[in-house]
């Protein structure tokens, strides 16, 4: 059972979902503190706590005196909004669950070359465990997390951890759906199999293997909504 939110991250939670579902667009005005702590349902000074954290993390712009503008996050955000969009994988909009999913098919590859290099046996050995892995949702999620972040680790880049980290609440949400789908399953299965003749040929494709499978992983979500 999820714990209940404290106040300020009810609050945070709330003024960035009415930010995703467009109540509050870039360039408009949040209203005054004194509404919108009404309107959420915490004090004044709570209110001011989480604005001063979505400030810092690029979702708005205090200005004294003056209303809280609403930033354009999508040109102007980092990692803390990457984590934040991630965080809100249930009320996201299906085109940037589209965009986070792209931007892994391109980031992906790279890092699992780069991991396979540097440590192909460790990969092979977690990747047989896939000959044995259950016909179950969650056993496939489960696998396919794991097998993700020891690339990622296994690349000896802690950028590449900050962000894939970052994607963790929202692949947790995805893969609850996702890995229902027989066909999935059946893709999967041939990702981790193909995988593996790659690098016991030496590497041979493995960027393109996994490319092609984060592109189709996409088209799959995509065609489940």
């Amino acid at each position: 059972m999820d714990k209940p939110l404290k106040p300020a991250q009810f609050a945070e939670k709330k003024i960035v979902e009415a930010i995703l579902d467009s109540t509050y667009r870039p360039g408009e005005s949040l209203p005054a503190e004194r509404v919108l702590a009404g309107m959420v349902g915490v004090t004044r000074p709570t209110l001011r706590e989480t604005l001063q954290r979505l400030s810092k993390e690029g979702w708005i712009t205090i200005r004294h005196g003056k209303p809280t503008k609403v930033n354009d996050y999508l040109k102007k955000g980092g990692l803390g909004i990457l984590h934040s969009l991630a965080g809100h994988g249930r009320t996201l909009p299906t085109d940037m669950v589209s965009n986070l999913l792209e931007a892994r098919a391109i980031i992906f590859p790279g890092i699992a070359q780069k991991a396979i290099s540097c440590s192909p046996e460790r990969i092979l050995r977690v990747l047989e465990l896939s000959r044995t892995l259950k016909d179950s949702p969650d056993e496939y999620a489960r696998y396919d997390w794991e097998l993700q972040m020891l690339m990622v680790n296994a690349a000896n880049n802690p950028v590449f951890n900050m962000i894939f980290n970052d994607f963790a609440p929202l692949y947790e949400i995805l893969g609850e759906n996702y890995f229902k789908n027989k066909e999935v399953r059946l893709v999967s299965l041939a990702y981790y199999r193909d995988l593996t003749g790659a690098i016991e040929q030496n590497n041979t494709n493995v960027k393109k293997i996994v490319e092609k499978t984060m592109i189709q992983t996409r088209k799959i979500w995509l065609g489940l909504k």
